[in-house]
């Protein structure tokens, strides 16, 4: 098998089977078994599981990230340079969900894989997603020039909170559909865009949240025993 071919055997084989089975339970035994190649073919292209785990990673996230961006550059273009804040949010959260949900995706293997990073997040991800944050910050970038009177630090957590209502609905699809018994259409993804997008754009148009309350004062340290009274 030419070096090529081996490498995207393994690639092809590790993402079945974390897809299948999790990060945890599979070794790299089982992926060699099921592409077809030795042990020393994955040490020779990528030297450890967690290198392979965060090649799988970074090859999907790459496709999302450019799927974002292209969507963001469109509502940019459409708005003469300044999208609404709405377009940024859809173009944020909605490659995320269209890439996971829905019965045409959600049972492809890149969507299980995700889904499964998106659940078990092991170290080598964790590290991935921690580090890369430059595509957020041009969607930073965009709602600042969409909401100029709103403060970078309220236009940051509305970017976190969609960023996190997006991955939670694909990580608790189920405990939804029981909590609600099938009354949240999980199949309706654009659906799903468009609340994820509303919740988030309505808390930032809202008016500049009061000021968080300091934690009250501990009390001074006092020597000796203390007392009832002091209880």
């Amino acid at each position: 098998m030419a070096s090529d071919q081996t490498r995207s055997a393994i690639l092809a084989a590790a993402e079945r089977l974390y897809a299948d089975r999790g990060f945890g339970d599979v070794t790299l035994r089982d992926i060699v078994a099921e592409a077809n190649v030795n042990l020393a073919a994955v040490n020779y292209h990528f030297g450890s599981k967690d290198e392979l785990i965060a090649e799988l990673f970074v090859t999907r996230s790459i496709q999302t990230n450019r799927e974002r961006l292209n969507e963001l550059k469109a509502a940019e273009e459409r708005g003469g340079g300044r999208a609404s804040i709405e377009d940024i949010m859809r173009a944020l959260v909605g490659p995320t969900l269209r890439g996971c949900l829905g019965p045409d995706r959600e049972g492809s293997t890149a969507a299980r894989f995700m889904i499964r990073a998106s659940i078990e997040s092991v170290p080598p991800i964790r590290r991935i997603k921690n580090r890369e944050v430059d595509h957020l910050r041009k969607f930073a970038a965009a709602m600042r020039r969409a909401m100029p009177g709103r403060e970078d630090t309220e236009l940051y957590w509305g970017l976190h909170f969609a960023l996190a209502m997006a991955h939670h609905t694909i990580r608790e699809k189920e405990r939804l559909l029981r909590l609600s018994e099938g009354k949240c259409d999980l199949d309706d993804v654009q659906a799903i865009i468009d609340r994820v997008v509303a919740v988030t754009v309505m808390a930032l148009s809202k008016g500049q949240p009061a000021a968080v309350a300091p934690p009250p004062a501990r009390p001074a340290a006092m020597h000796g025993r203390l007392t009832r009274q002091d209880l």
